[in-house]
C-alpha cells in the first residue's frame, strides 16, 4: 500500500509548514474574515456610483477573492513541483 504523500514528503526532511504555504493559507483565509466581520462593512458611506457600500464591497470580494484563490493554487503548484523536484533529486543522490 502506497504512503501518503504527506508521509514520504516528512521522512524526506521537507518542513510541512513553509513561508509559501503560509502566503497561501492566508490568501484562502482572508476573503473569510472580511466577509464575515459584518459589522465593518454593514453601512451606506461610501457609495459608488449610486451603489451603497454594504453592497459594492461585497461585489469587490468577489474578484479580490478569485484573484487570491488563483494565486493560492499557483504558489500551491509551484510549491509541489519544487517538492517533487527535491525528492527526486534527494532519491538520486542517496
Amino acid at each position: 500500500m502506497p504512503e501518503a504523500p504527506e508521509v514520504r514528503q516528512l521522512a524526506a526532511g521537507q518542513p510541512v509548514v513553509t513561508p509559501v504555504r503560509v502566503v497561501i493559507g492566508f490568501c484562502l483565509f482572508a476573503p473569510f474574515v472580511a466577509l464575515l466581520w459584518v459589522g465593518s462593512y454593514a453601512k451606506v458611506d461610501p457609495a459608488f456610483i449610486g451603489i451603497p457600500f454594504f453592497y459594492w464591497y461585497q461585489m469587490l470580494w468577489v474578484f479580490v477573492s478569485t484573484a487570491l484563490t488563483m494565486t493560492a493554487y499557483q504558489l500551491w503548484q509551484r510549491d509541489q513541483r519544487a517538492r517533487k523536484a527535491a525528492a527526486l533529486d534527494g532519491g538520486v543522490s542517496a
